[in-house]
Parts: C-alpha cells; sequence; structure tokens
C-alpha cells in the first residue's frame, strides 16, 4: 500500500495574462518578486541564455522551468525550498526585459558566448542592486566577465521603472525604501 501523501486544495479559479513578446528567444534578464505567505519579499534574478548549449531560451519557456520539477532547471523552486517556502503558497510577479541580445545562429560557439558573458556581467550587476536595496536575493550571481556600464545603467533605468520601491535611478544601488 502506498504511504503518498497529497495536499487537499481547494479548487480555486487562476489567471495569466501576458504580452506575446515574452515568448521570442534570445538573451534577456528578469527578476522574480514572489510574496511568500510569511516573511520578506523574496527575489530571484536570472538569465536566458544556457551556458551548456547555444540556446537563448525566452522567458516565457524558463518560467515553467524555474517552478517545475527538472533537477537541472528548477531554481527558483529549489531556493524557495531552502527558505522553507512552498512555491504553491505564494505569489509570483515576474518582470522580463529583453531581448537585449538575439539568440546567436552561427554554428560556433563564439557569438553565443560574447553575448551570454554581456548579459551574465548585467545579470549579477542587477542582482548586487538589489541586494544593496535591502532585497532579499535569494540566488547568488557569479560573474567574472566586464560589465558594460553603459548598457547597463540603461538597464537598470528600465528595472527602476518596474520596481521603484526598490531600486532608485537616484541611489546608484545603496539601501532605499521597500513596500
Amino acid at each position: 500500500m502506498s504511504t503518498t501523501r497529497f495536499r487537499k486544495v481547494a479548487p480555486a479559479l487562476h489567471e495569466v495574462t501576458f504580452r506575446g513578446g515574452i515568448l521570442e528567444r534570445g538573451f534577456w534578464l528578469y527578476v522574480w518578486e514572489i510574496t511568500p505567505p510569511d516573511g520578506p519579499l523574496l527575489y530571484y534574478v536570472g538569465r536566458t541564455g544556457d551556458s551548456s548549449s547555444t540556446n537563448a531560451q525566452s522567458p516565457f519557456n524558463r518560467m515553467g522551468q524555474h517552478l517545475g520539477f527538472a533537477a537541472n532547471s528548477c531554481m527558483l523552486r529549489r531556493h524557495l525550498g531552502d527558505h522553507h517556502v512552498q512555491p504553491e503558497d505564494c505569489s509570483f510577479r515576474l518582470v522580463a526585459l529583453g531581448p537585449l541580445e538575439a539568440e546567436s545562429t552561427e554554428a560556433t560557439r563564439a557569438q553565443h558566448d560574447e553575448r551570454r558573458d554581456l548579459i551574465a556581467a548585467m545579470e549579477k550587476a542587477l542582482a548586487d542592486a538589489l541586494s544593496a536595496a535591502g532585497c532579499l536575493v535569494m540566488n547568488r550571481v557569479a560573474c567574472r566577465k566586464p560589465l558594460n556600464a553603459t548598457r547597463f545603467a540603461q538597464v537598470r533605468q528600465m528595472f527602476v521603472t518596474a520596481f521603484p520601491h526598490v531600486i532608485s535611478s537616484a541611489d546608484n544601488g545603496s539601501r532605499s525604501s521597500r513596500r
């Protein structure tokens, strides 16, 4: 006899709306803002553009992978678990910016890797900016690639419009107020 336990969940109506542009493949940056049932807001910073292949998926594709159960791609689910938070109990907001670079169509890795490294450096800078603003960023973004500061300033400003309560253009990454 199986001892599998199932969560009892009351049926509820859910709605997801999005603009079709989020389906476009390429190199994107994104921020998840997660509201758990208890505790502070949680953040996860990510990018599209694989290190293990020459693919650059859409944020929509990554969204399902992040919250799925495949061991190599469910990073958001794993980080929530590390914080003792069940994804099914949370509210999620995904803000994606891109594509910042097109997916490479060359047969070699050179163009893909150049674009991936550019976006990876901005991913780290964005995670650092959110952390400096007092946000609890669950993932540690490690990147030693050089940051294109001019390009990142533009990217940062776009994220400021989505998270004015977190990062402001005037504070340049220092602590700011939170909701």
